[in-house]
């Protein structure tokens, strides 16, 4: 197989989208190809010996690596910056893969509080249980981050944009902290897309993504992917993923790296439509609450700007009232979809406090903003205008 070399300039992200980390069999297929094989045959027992030690870079087994599964590596760690990366079955299998690859029994973690409801669980219950203790923090607050590292914190993890409060957390500030402690930080940068902003470029050591989200984008497939240096991912990374098995399919990474050739097009259309839409939440007078990055009444506006280069496909209110209310203005929607998922092609909306933040208890979700009248709002492809039309039939029906 050939690798086609690009051209030695700097290209830009959507046409790296496009054609980086493509292998080509004997046969010159302009489409990637799908390899659905478990194992590999080899000319020569010597070749399998070679390939074990490492002296031959071909490939072993499938759950080791996979020639399609590379080329969506190879195409992302480009895209991202980075110099290496390894696909995983779902995004979670990534953020566990992080961390637990690298951090050991007596070490510590430090956490935003603000994440995903089963991030939380993988810092606050799961590490726990192997010996290593965390602390969650105010992910906005650098002097919290400051505050909680202790002389054995290995790793600092945070998302930005949040889920679902879309506080956007200042990285650069944070590696730095991170870094004079010895520790990596570790980013999830689903909401924000490698579209529209880089945590390497801003000193994080290994961002993470569900690519089950805006990667896929089409509701079709589940995936992860962890991106970093070479030493952290040849190293820690690959071993802990040789052994522990949460392969990404081939099936699963020939759709991502079809959907990869969009993903440019679609989340620079989704950010468009989702500003259109926050403007028009926020002026409704049913509406108690709009958060969108790079609106001006964004707490951290001028930090959204500064990271990001356009305001995430998300959107965040609280309608006037409370479960009730948002439960019949959900019921109402036409076009807009019911479900937990977000970075979908179709536009989707969820109630977080019942769904993907439940488990937490009223309290925290009440320190994290999480009121019972907030809905998350993930913009799709549909006409802005339609979408628009759908939301306020709704709203008049609280």
């Amino acid at each position: 197989m050939s690798k086609p070399p690009l051209p030695a300039r700097n290209l830009k992200p959507a046409t790296i989208a496009v054609h980086e980390g493509t292998l080509r069999s004997q046969f010159g297929e302009t489409a990637e190809a799908m390899f659905l094989t478990q194992g590999y045959v080899y000319d020569s027992m010597e070749q399998a010996e070679a390939r074990f030690t490492g002296a031959d870079p071909g490939f072993q087994y499938s759950r080791f690596s996979n020639p399609t599964v590379d080329m969506f590596e190879r195409r992302m760690a480009a895209l991202e910056g980075a110099e290496a990366a390894r696909a995983t079955a779902t995004g979670m299998a990534a953020v566990t893969a992080s961390m637990l690859s690298f951090v050991s029994a007596g070490e510590h973690i430090v956490a935003a509080k603000a994440l995903f409801g089963s991030c939380r669980y993988i810092v606050e219950d799961l590490a726990p249980r192997f010996g290593i203790t965390s602390t969650l923090v105010d992910g906005c607050n650098l002097d919290a981050w400051q505050k909680a590292v202790q002389p054995n914190t290995r790793a600092f993890f945070l998302e930005t944009p949040t889920n679902p409060t879309l506080d956007i957390l200042d990285i650069t500030a944070i590696a730095e902290i991170a870094h004079a402690a010895g520790a990596k930080l570790i980013v999830d940068n689903v909401f924000a897309t490698p579209i529209f902003q880089k945590p390497l470029a801003l000193g994080a050591d290994v961002v993470c993504y569900s690519a089950t989200k805006h990667i896929d984008g089409q509701g079709r497939t589940l995936g992860g992917i962890v991106l970093g240096s070479e030493e952290y991912v040849t190293g820690p990374l690959q071993m802990f993923l040789r052994q522990t098995g949460p392969s990404l399919s081939p099936f699963n990474a020939w759709v991502m790296l079809k959907s990869l050739e969009t993903l440019a097009l679609r989340v620079e259309r989704q950010a468009a439509t989702a500003a259109r839409v926050a403007d028009f939440l926020g002026d409704h007078p049913k509406v108690q609450r709009v958060i969108y990055p790079f609106r001006d009444d964004h707490p951290q506006v001028a930090l959204a700007r500064r990271q990001m280069t356009a305001g995430s496909t998300l959107v965040t209110f609280d309608v006037k009232g409370g479960k009730e209310e948002a439960f019949r203005f959900g019921g109402a929607l036409g076009i807009v979809k019911i479900t937990n998922n977000l970075g979908d092609a179709k536009t989707l909306i969820t109630h977080p406090a019942t769904t993907t933040h439940q488990r937490l208890s009223a309290d925290a979700r009440a320190e994290l903003g999480i009121s019972d009248a907030m809905l998350r709002l993930s913009l799709g492809l549909e006409d802005a205008d339609d979408l628009i039309e759908d939301l306020s039939i709704a709203l008049d029906a609280i």
